[in-house]
């Protein structure tokens, strides 16, 4: 049996690298120039949800894969649940949710089932929950962030914060998800029994 490739993938524009994003831009998206705001947002901790899906009895869940130039090309590894940091004051589930409409345009939908958290290797906590639903990968649609490109020269882009999403059988998103997100998965196989 060769490995599932993802059954729908979405690209949108390039999104933040390793260390890229310190500010997202929030604002209308008009080119009309209307003013946008950069909102700070906690580094160490950030908040995630896992959409998954159950097609003819298999489980497949939704993961996003970074922007930007530092991603481009990479896979193994590289992608992500929708995930996003957490403002000061605000909620992880609420920071869940807000993350995951950003990075995707899709709006979730509860009951959201805890997956609690895990530290990534840099040692960000990611804290997690799962919903069932449905989407479709083509009607991606990203927020974008500034980052310095190339490293070290003061020039900015802006680039969307997730280029693609697409659904992954869990044999593949273990291959293809972060490697400390990976037991999110397993959580979610013992969440849903």
């Amino acid at each position: 049996m060769k490995p599932s490739r993802p059954r729908a993938v979405a690209r949108a524009r390039p999104a933040r690298g390793r260390g890229e994003a310190r500010h997202r831009t929030e604002g209308n998206g008009s080119a009309a120039g209307v003013a946008e705001r950069a909102v700070a947002f906690t580094q160490e901790e950030s908040a995630g949800l896992l959409l998954f899906r159950r097609t003819r009895g298999v489980l497949e869940v939704l993961l996003a894969h970074p922007g930007g130039p530092y991603w481009t090309g990479r896979h193994e590894g590289a992608w992500s649940l929708p995930k996003g940091g957490i403002h000061p004051g605000e909620q992880p589930l609420e920071t869940a949710r807000r993350e995951f409409t950003e990075e995707t345009g899709f709006a979730p939908e509860a009951p959201y089932i805890p997956l609690g958290q895990i530290t990534q290797r840099g040692g960000k906590i990611v804290h997690a929950w799962a919903f069932e639903g449905d989407c479709d990968p083509a009607r991606l649609t990203s927020a974008t962030t500034s980052l310095e490109w190339p490293p070290r020269s003061g020039r900015q882009i802006e680039v969307p914060e997730v280029d693609r999403v697409a659904f992954f059988e869990l044999d593949e998103a273990r291959r293809a998800i972060n490697v400390a997100q990976a037991e999110l998965l397993d959580r979610l196989v013992m969440a849903l029994g």
